[in-house]
């Protein structure tokens, strides 16, 4: 059952939430190449079935060996990660497990196995299947994989803007009353779409990179230039689309997480015709309303002003938080008391609770907390974690547009300052997802579900010691497969290509 009032200290929370961050950063590190490579390869073994050149063939099972390592540790650090919902955040699971564990089930079941079943043929079955049926299999193995991060994503949606349930007192669950809304609401599908599209950016320019250092060393020229060239397809593709999704994904916070955008830009007053800020006191006029909204005099409240409580221009009051807080409570003692009444058969008293309880239910999750300036996140942290996301995504992009200009210009194998910079440009991509998901998960605290579930109310009641062992575990076991992957990758990217024409070895 829930515990209701959680006595577990601040170190506790912060190891468990430390411990969290640490495994969801790491396994972020291998998703996005995965779903990235996964359509460069695709690519690549489609041009050698449509052209019929083993030259493609060759390029496309380089790329696939890298994909390869890099899907292996993916999965390991992933199982972790789902684990500890469990072991480390137990509540979480008792309180929504009927309705997070769905998703997570379906992946399990579905894209899981069906990444498992056609990556054996796609790895092994070169000279063994027919080479649509290979091709087929290699597009279902990227296919499988993106499924994998649909219902994930779902997962991650519904924490970020709960919908489909129903609070049971009996139970003291959430339950899924609509399948539907939260496998598909808007929320979901933009964040699916941003995420995975971020990975295609990360494969493209992952690709890229390592073309440029080919180049750089004046090694197999044509292998090099032909994989950039998809790399930059594939890094286009991922850039336009994540640029479009995130655009949708700032007006989805807007609506359902003010607070988060209020921390990401800093805005302690805000109002119509609110001002986006580059860097603190670099402010451009109306833009950060024109992001919100797509409105340039549209209302978007600040940090104090949703402490405070606010009424937005269409006449909606949204309470302060001192309100939902002591609402919150309110919900909690009604909780208490119907559950004694049931338990002793009180059926009048249980009924007054219940219809008390469903007064004040929505603002259940706010009964955990103790002051107005608890549902504020870090906001240095997600200011700066914003500002590097769009930082290091522009400059993404404008490396891509030399790249692609000069390639076409045909000088772009003799630009050693341009191949250093499509080389530079990994760690850049890395980054830039990384500080995307700080914004996301760090915006969203206190809450482990957004109005629902503070992360004080969520975790397992463990000893501090039990948490911090594991975390420097985690933090060496998971330091060790990525520089072993990283090891792995470079010996395969030092030693190159097996290519069949002469010249190009």
């Amino acid at each position: 059952m829930l515990t209701l009032l959680n006595a577990d200290p601040n170190a506790l929370l912060g190891w468990s939430r430390a411990q969290f961050a640490l495994t969801a950063g790491y396994h972020w590190l291998f998703v996005p190449l995965t779903l990235g490579l996964a359509v460069v390869m695709g690519v690549m073994e489609t041009l050698y079935v449509v052209k019929k050149d083993e030259f493609w063939k060759r390029t496309a099972q380089f790329w696939q060996k890298l994909f390869g390592i890099n899907f292996a540790i993916g999965v390991a650090t992933g199982i972790i990660l789902e684990f500890e919902f469990g072991t480390n955040w137990s509540n979480y699971s008792w309180f929504v497990g009927d309705i997070f564990g769905a998703p997570l089930a379906i992946e399990g079941i579905v894209a899981f196995f069906m990444e498992a079943t056609f990556i054996a043929v796609m790895f092994f079955g070169w000279n063994k299947v027919g080479k649509k049926f290979h091709l087929s299999a290699t597009w279902l193995t990227g296919i499988g994989a993106t499924l994998s991060a649909w219902w994930i994503l779902v997962a991650n949606s519904w924490m970020q803007h709960p919908v489909g349930m129903e609070f049971n007192p009996d139970t003291v669950r959430n339950e899924m009353m609509d399948f539907f809304a939260v496998a598909f609401q808007s929320v979901a599908v933009v964040k699916f779409f941003h995420s995975v599209l971020s990975g295609w950016m990360t494969g493209g320019f992952f690709t890229i990179g390592v073309s440029c250092w080919y180049l750089l060393k004046k090694r197999h020229t044509r292998f090099a230039l032909a994989s950039l060239r998809v790399g930059a397809f594939v890094a286009a593709i991922g850039s336009f689309g994540t640029m479009l999704t995130g655009d949708s994904s700032g007006v989805d916070i807007a609506r359902y997480q003010p607070m988060k955008l209020a921390a990401a830009e800093g805005l302690e007053r805000g109002g119509k015709g609110a001002p986006f800020s580059i860097v603190p006191g670099v402010e451009v006029p109306k833009v950060l309303s024109i992001l919100a909204t797509h409105d340039p005099d549209g209302f978007v409240p600040g940090i104090e002003d949703i402490k405070d409580g606010y009424t937005t221009p269409d006449g909606t009051v949204q309470p302060s938080a001192d309100e939902k807080i002591k609402r919150g409570k309110q919900a909690l003692a009604a909780f208490k008391q119907y559950r004694e009444a049931r338990a002793i058969g009180d059926s009048v008293t249980a009924q007054a609770a219940r219809a008390e309880l469903d007064d004040h239910v929505q603002y259940f999750g706010y009964g955990y907390l103790d002051k107005a300036d608890d549902i504020v996140p870090s906001v240095p942290l997600v200011y700066w974690a914003f500002r590097v996301m769009v930082g290091f995504g522009s400059a993404l992009v404008l490396i891509l547009l030399l790249v692609v200009w000069f390639d076409y210009k045909k000088k772009l194998s003799t630009m050693r300052w341009l191949q250093w910079l499509g080389i530079v440009a990994i760690p850049m991509v890395y980054l830039a997802g990384q500080a995307g998901w700080i914004v996301a998960e760090v915006g969203r605290q206190p809450w482990a579900i957004q109005d629902l579930l503070p992360v004080n109310a969520a975790i397992s009641s463990l000893s501090v010691g039990a948490v911090m062992t594991t975390f420097f575990l985690f933090l060496v076991l998971f330091t060790i497969l990525l520089i072993v992957e990283v090891r792995i990758m470079c010996k395969a990217i030092q030693k190159g290509p097996e290519l069949t024409v002469s010249k190009d070895n």
